[in-house]
């Protein structure tokens, strides 16, 4: 499997946590970590620090995703983000609190994942007609009936 190398800076506020790891021999997210202690109101948000900053290789970049487990045991979810290669601050995770019950969140909790992913550059070439498909312009669950 391919891989490549992030350059990771160790924040003050992040000391002692763990890197990004992991979980599993066949994971494709790597566990993050809270470097702060948070509650998150039923319906709130919080910018979560996680006391780390990336230098990503050129031609990638870093999805931030939610945790599964957490999102349907306690309704906590993250603001799905991409970290750009030339970002140089602090990695900070949005978790909104879905559910009815404030949630505590303790500095080493698992709070989202991060995915690597090559980048795709694109250009647009305006027309007049685009092509027929079977879809059309069906949208917003069309395909599903």
């Amino acid at each position: 499997m391919p891989s490549i190398e992030i350059k990771l800076k160790r924040l003050p506020h992040g000391e002692g946590l763990p890197t990004p790891s992991y979980g599993s021999e066949h994971a494709v997210g790597l566990d993050i970590v809270s470097a702060e202690e948070v509650t998150l109101a039923p319906g709130g948000r919080h910018p979560v620090r996680t006391g780390i900053a990336m230098a990503i290789p050129h031609g990638y970049e870093v999805q931030v995703r939610s945790r599964s487990g957490t999102a349907v045991r306690n309704g906590i979810t993250c603001l799905t983000g991409t970290i750009d290669s030339d970002y140089r601050g602090e990695l900070m995770v949005v978790l909104v609190n879905l559910g009815t019950e404030p949630f505590q969140i303790a500095r080493g909790d698992r709070i989202a994942q991060l995915i690597p992913a090559p980048v795709l550059r694109a250009g647009f070439a305006e027309v007049d007609d685009l092509d027929e498909t079977a879809r059309g312009l069906g949208g917003f669950g069309s395909t599903g009936r």
